[in-house]
């Protein structure tokens, strides 16, 4: 969820390319209080997509737009969305409170602003740029409410230096206090943006009950997040499988985004890509082998207003959680469908619980596997393989891929160490790590 403040000479690549013609963009409020994003003057409601890879499948998903958190590779990202039809909602990194910036240091202040007058200066032009992002999540874990006042501050700036696209700035959630505040100290703001989960589903009656009574948008919405699920006994996080994932994406979508947007002008979804968050799956609508999910397929359907099945699916867990001792063997029931089960491949991966989380989306290291290993036999029911040896808290993952597809879930595991006079299982060996996708 995270970008880089600057690119060291971007302002001066920018006055050096050819000077591009901005397309005018604006948000518009009719006579019943409604508003709509007007681009080139036409509507234009965002159907977009939270990062910047992956652009041709934007595409044939249905989407019309991409999010970035700030200007690294900027204009390299605007022109490459640009080829492909694509808009940008440009962000600029505001610091943080939580990663020690002061915004009480008045000279810090003005230099950061500084910095984004040539970032503006050297981007406003392009013509797939379709609004700047002031900040995302400055509130995140943050005690100094004169953030706001540095965000209009800049808002304003942009106004002054770039007439041609509307600013906004992102929240983590939604919190009654911040909405007063960005409503009293951020006037230059030309509409609100939000970063909901699990939250999503409370968020439409909650906006305007707190008191923003103007336009918004969701900037990155997804499954629920690591911080609003149950968990194991042992304190893991229980994470939705791709299908529960698709079933709430496409539900959210419909029913607390497309159906609010007399206000809500569009959406991000999260995580255009993939990255490790608690897990290499969670928030990812691609694998790390570059694979398209279930969820994805979910969000291309709700885009498209179509509703055709997955070509695979695990279906739910019917355990969330294991417990057993060191090698013992474990079987886990697979609700695997697919029109042709012998053509799906299956693999799995055992993973050590990750012990490197951080907050906001920061960058997270990705355990290493202990085992992985494509199914060579499968019954299409149950998934037979062995605990690991050592004791403590691990992740099974399952993989079924299909026609470049993937359905995926995982099952938090704890191990148990062997009784004092229990004889161990030997190790089962499996194929390396470079053999597999």
């Amino acid at each position: 969820m995270k970008g880089l403040l600057l690119t060291g000479g971007l302002w001066l690549l920018g006055l050096l390319a050819t000077q591009a013609q901005p397309v005018h963009t604006e948000v518009r409020k009719d006579a019943q209080g409604h508003y709509t994003i007007f681009r080139a003057g036409a509507p234009y409601y965002v159907k977009g997509a939270g990062g910047s890879v992956y652009l041709p499948e934007v595409v044939a998903a249905g989407g019309n737009s991409i999010r970035t958190w700030g200007t690294e590779n900027a204009r390299q990202i605007l022109d490459e969305a640009h080829k492909y039809g694509l808009t940008v909602m440009m962000g600029l990194w505001l610091q943080h409170e939580r990663h020690g910036f002061d915004y009480d240091d008045s000279v810090a202040v003005r230099k950061q602003k500084e910095a984004f007058r040539r970032e503006v200066l050297a981007l406003k032009d392009h013509p797939a740029l379709l609004c700047w992002g002031v900040g995302n999540e400055v509130d995140l874990n943050y005690s100094n409410t004169n953030v706001w006042y540095a965000v209009e501050d800049i808002a304003k700036m942009i106004k002054e230096l770039d007439p041609h696209h509307p600013t906004t700035t992102v929240t983590a959630g939604l919190d009654s206090v911040e909405v007063q505040l960005i409503k009293e100290r951020c006037p230059s703001l030309d509409f609100y943006s939000i970063n909901t989960y699990g939250d999503l589903d409370k968020l439409p009656s909650q906006i305007r009950r707190w008191g923003w009574d103007g336009p918004y948008m969701i900037t990155e919405w997804g499954p629920n997040g690591h911080w609003e699920v149950k968990r194991a006994p042992w304190g893991a996080p229980l994470e939705q499988s791709s299908a529960q994932k698709a079933e709430s994406y496409t539900r959210r979508y419909q029913d607390k985004i497309w159906a609010e947007r007399p206000w809500c002008m569009g959406s991000y979804v999260f995580l255009w890509g993939q990255k490790q968050e608690t897990t290499p799956t969670w928030y990812g609508i691609f694998t790390e082998y570059k694979e398209k999910t279930e969820t994805l397929w979910a969000i291309a359907q709700a885009w498209k207003s179509e509703n055709q099945a997955a070509p695979v699916s695990l279906g739910a867990w019917q355990q969330p959680y294991l417990m057993t001792t060191a090698g013992e063997p474990i079987v886990l029931p697979l609700a695997l469908r697919a029109d042709d089960i012998d053509k799906v491949n299956l693999r799995y991966e055992i993973i050590p619980e990750s012990q490197d989380i951080k907050s906001g989306g920061d960058v997270e290291g990705r355990p290493a596997s202990i085992e992985r290993k494509k199914v060579r036999r499968f019954n299409g029911t149950n998934l037979s393989l062995d605990a690991p040896l050592a004791e403590g808290a691990y992740r099974i993952f399952v993989y079924a891929e299909k026609g470049g597809w993937v359905a995926y879930g995982n099952v938090p595991l704890f191990v148990k160490p062997l009784a004092p006079s229990a004889r161990p299982r030997k190790a089962v060996q499996f194929e390396t790590f470079s053999q597999l996708p």
